[in-house]
C-alpha cells in the first residue's frame, strides 16, 4: 500500500458478508464531523463495487480503495 490517506475514524469489518460493511459504515460515517475521513477494512470481495457506489449515493468522496493482501480498506470523506 502506498500513499493512503490518514483516517479520522476507522473500523473493523473484516469477515462481515455483504450488506454489513456498508450498513456499519452507514452508521459511523454519522458519528463524523463534515471533512473528516472514515476507513472501512474489509475482506468481502463484493465491497469493492458496493463502496464506491454508497459514497456516491449518499454525496460522500470516495478516497480510494488500497488492497493488502486480503484486506481492502476503502476510505471516504464525509461531505
Amino acid at each position: 500500500m502506498t500513499d493512503m490517506p490518514t483516517a479520522d475514524k476507522t473500523i473493523d469489518c473484516r469477515g462481515m458478508q455483504c450488506p454489513m460493511p456498508i450498513l456499519k459504515a452507514k452508521k459511523e460515517i454519522l458519528k463524523i464531523k463534515v471533512g473528516e475521513t472514515l476507513e472501512v477494512l474489509s475482506n468481502d470481495p463484493g465491497s469493492k463495487e458496493d463502496f464506491p457506489r454508497w459514497a456516491k449515493r449518499t454525496g460522500n468522496e470516495f478516497l480510494g480503495v488500497f488492497d493488502d493482501g486480503d484486506t481492502h480498506y476503502f476510505i471516504k470523506r464525509k461531505v
